[in-house]
């Protein structure tokens, strides 16, 4: 069997829904277990409604209520055929009017949890396979809607839930496994789970990649389908760069390198159930599904160029933490990182000396209160408009030179930070975020010259 993730944009609206049931019925007997995400842009727009509703803008959340009942009412409708749809109408009124009231008492309350979030947020993911599958059916795919809250077990970290895999595994193959050997085609929601108790969690943005993973391991998926609006695996932004190249194939760790630092492409949680049980994972085009897309697997061939990839990710803070006197004092880093934990602030990058320790932050609310406690342990700084860029490349392990190579390139422009060896294929720089697309279309015009055709399309 394999596992086939269909994103937002690929079920964005009936005739990209259509496009998505052509797919999987050529891929019937590859015995297909499908997971959709919310169409595009939908649980943005729920997320929306619900902070409205948390701070008591009824009218508000209740018109974003209304505008994705019209979207999903139309798109519904122009997928079945009226004696469907009729039955499906009514069911859908009552899904969505279940949100409103759900609304309604957030505002009465006064307050929006994590908990309610989470109730909210996984509307999405529950309606477009409800739809997705209702469609297929229509098209003649024995398709049925499997509800993953009944399959993916989690904690009960709302909002950034983690699941329980010995559980979650077993609800798989109680649940799925069943239907795949009674020739159906299971649709689920990504994103979404439950708490034993049954509960409503998500597990975090970009989990519906994270959940096809996570059904692929469980039941041991042949491969592993990702199915976006891109042909795949690209060796930089074609926006910044428009020579880009598809990469044909990647290990895991270079994917998942590359998806941290920027490729947007990947969910960086994706490849660890896959990972585990050595299953491939493929990036494909649900708008061109001819291309072979990338092959993300443990082992691949060797590639003659220095780098498979280069990523960038913008709206980066530096935080330099000076203490001349405490820097070496046992526990003094690990009190500065137990700051980061208590404002839940990731670390992407960091660089020690004998007096000062710095790092790299995404950007956001929090870190004026985060430099207010770490203040407390030293003399802090912080400077945003930052970007990391990552070169990523199995051949940096064997070919030396290459950081000497990159900044040689490189050597007019201001390198705030470095970063290589942590991982082996990955050499990191910090620079100023306006410097990214001259720095990107250099080192790729540099470095991709020359591509391995066994590599790069």
């Amino acid at each position: 069997m394999i596992v086939m993730k269909f994103g937002g944009t690929s079920v964005q609206d009936s005739s990209a829904i259509g496009r998505v049931a052509s797919i999987v019925k050529d891929r019937l007997k590859l015995r297909p277990v499908v997971v959709v995400s919310a169409l595009a842009g939908v649980t943005d727009q729920l997320l929306t409604a619900a902070r409205a509703a948390g701070n008591g803008e009824r009218k508000a959340a209740l018109d974003l209520s209304r505008s994705l009942r019209e979207r999903h009412y139309t798109t519904a409708g122009e997928l079945l055929r009226t004696g469907v749809f009729t039955n499906f109408h009514s069911e859908l009124e009552a899904s969505f009017d279940a949100l409103d009231e759900l609304l309604r008492g957030v505002v009465a309350v006064g307050e929006l949890t994590p908990r309610t979030t989470d109730q909210v947020a996984a509307q999405g993911e529950l309606l477009s396979s409800w739809i997705a599958a209702a469609a297929f059916a229509a098209r003649g795919i024995d398709a049925v809607m499997v509800d993953s809250r009944q399959c993916i077990v989690t904690d009960s970290n709302f909002t950034k839930a983690v699941p329980l895999m010995e559980e979650t595994n077993e609800r798989l193959k109680s649940k799925i496994q069943p239907l795949l050997e009674a020739g159906k085609v299971a649709v689920m929601g990504g994103f979404i789970g439950a708490t034993k108790s049954g509960v409503t969690t998500t597990i975090g943005r970009g989990g519906s990649d994270y959940s096809a993973a996570i059904v692929g391991a469980g039941l041991g998926a042949q491969h592993i389908d990702i199915w976006t609006d891109v042909d795949g695996m690209m060796t930089t932004d074609p926006n910044l760069c428009p020579d880009a190249r598809r990469i044909k194939v990647i290990s895991f760790d270079e994917a998942a390198e590359l998806a941290y630092f920027g490729a947007k492409v990947l969910h960086p949680s994706t490849v660890l159930p896959a990972v585990q049980k050595n299953i491939p994972v493929y990036i494909l085009n649900s708008r061109n599904p001819s291309c072979e897309g990338t092959r993300i697997a443990a082992r691949v061939p060797a590639c003659r160029n220095f780098f498979k990839a280069i990523a960038a990710k913008k709206r980066i803070t530096i935080i330099d933490v000076a203490a001349t006197r405490m820097l070496l004092a046992h526990g003094f880093l690990k009190a500065i990182f137990e700051v980061f934990d208590r404002h839940r602030v990731s670390v992407d990058v960091v660089s020690t000396s004998e007096v000062s320790v710095s790092v790299t932050v995404d950007s956001n609310e929090s870190i004026p209160a985060l430099a207010a406690d770490l203040a407390k342990l030293a003399d802090v700084k912080y400077e945003g408009r930052k970007a990391i860029v990552c070169v990523v490349g199995e051949s940096l392990r064997e070919k030396p030179g290459v950081a000497a190579r990159v900044f040689g390139e490189l050597s007019d422009v201001q390198i705030r930070m470095i970063s290589q060896g942590a991982s082996e294929i990955n050499l990191t720089f910090v620079i100023e975020e306006d410097d990214v697309p001259q720095v990107v279309k250099r080192l790729h015009s540099t470095f991709f010259a020359d591509p391995d055709p066994e590599v790069f399309a």
